[in-house]
Parts: C-alpha cells; sequence; structure tokens
C-alpha cells in the first residue's frame, strides 16, 4: 500500500500512455480542457502520433463549424429578428460558411500531405494558410456581435457557439503547425 497521492514517474523505456500524448500535447494550447475534451476520445485512434493528432482535431473543428454553419442558417430565417440581429446573423452565416469551406480545403490537402511525396512542405503551408483563414472568418462573424448595441438570446448563443469553434480551429491550427514543423 502506497501514497495513492504519489504519482508514478515514468521511466524512459515505459510508452507514453495515449490519453497522456493527449493531454501534454493539450496543455501547448491556448485552451488545454476544451482541447483534451474534444479530443480524448479519439485516444485510441490518434495513438501518440502528431499526425493523427493534427488530423483528428482539424476533423473535430470541421464538424463542430458545419454544425455551427446549420444553427446560423436556421436562427438567421427566424421571424421577429430586430434589423440589426438580421444583419449580423446574415454576415455571420456568410463568415462561418466560408470557414467551413476553408476546413474542407484543409482535410481534402491534409488527404495528399498524409499520403507522403515531395510536395509536403507546400501542402502544409495550405493547410495553414486556409485553417487561419478559417479561424479569421470565425472572428469577423463575432465582430458583428461585439459591444452593447446587441443583447440577448440571439447574441448569447451565437457568441458562445462561434466562440467553441474558433478555439476548435485554433487547436487544430496548433496542432497542424507542431506537424508542419517536424
Amino acid at each position: 500500500m502506497g501514497d495513492s497521492s504519489l504519482r508514478h514517474v515514468q521511466t524512459a523505456t515505459e510508452p507514453i500512455p495515449k490519453t497522456n500524448f493527449i493531454q501534454i500535447s493539450c496543455d501547448n494550447t491556448l485552451y488545454p480542457l476544451l482541447c483534451y475534451k474534444s479530443l480524448s476520445k479519439y485516444a485510441n485512434k490518434i495513438q501518440t502520433s502528431p499526425k493523427l493528432l493534427a488530423n483528428t482535431s482539424l476533423s473535430v473543428a470541421l464538424s463542430a463549424t458545419r454544425s455551427t454553419s446549420l444553427m446560423m442558417k436556421n436562427i438567421s430565417k427566424t421571424q421577429g429578428l430586430k434589423p440589426r440581429e438580421k444583419a449580423a446573423m446574415l454576415d455571420c452565416v456568410e463568415e462561418v460558411s466560408d470557414s467551413v469551406y476553408q476546413l474542407h480545403n484543409s482535410m481534402k490537402e491534409m488527404e495528399k500531405a498524409n499520403s507522403g511525396g515531395s510536395n509536403f512542405e507546400f501542402l502544409m503551408s495550405n493547410i495553414q494558410t486556409w485553417t487561419s483563414a478559417a479561424l479569421t472568418d470565425d472572428d469577423t462573424c463575432l465582430d458583428g456581435f461585439s459591444g452593447n448595441a446587441m443583447n440577448g438570446q440571439i447574441k448569447t448563443l451565437v457568441r458562445s457557439r462561434v466562440l467553441k469553434i474558433v478555439h476548435l480551429t485554433s487547436i487544430a491550427l496548433a496542432f497542424i503547425n507542431n506537424y508542419a514543423a517536424n
């Protein structure tokens, strides 16, 4: 019987548990809790692979962005929106739709990059550019809901959902940058 508060110290010959790899990787992002929560369920798929971590995080960001895009389209059709809300919603629908397109392009390019070949650096540069553009699109959407001119449920809902995809895209970009550098 030992003190349960003592942590086991790994030796250099012991493999890193899959969830530890994700935890350590997520700790190096701007949003470690969201990162771990969204990626730990894929530990068996990711193993300890920076490539699979980049792929999976990009896929998670794309999935969340698609879901948010659909939600935004539905909200934009809501009757009774104030003119400012309607305008901000329509802008957001366009921006988040563009973000889906950029992340989708990144996923397609990632498949090419993962197959090897001499174009790896070029492909990774494209992925970094498109993922960064998606982040900019999402930030632009948020700008329409900033300040005190608009308050209420729509603003709260949109900001929370779009902030989540901003954070997930930021996480994906961090892992893409790490994969590209190694």
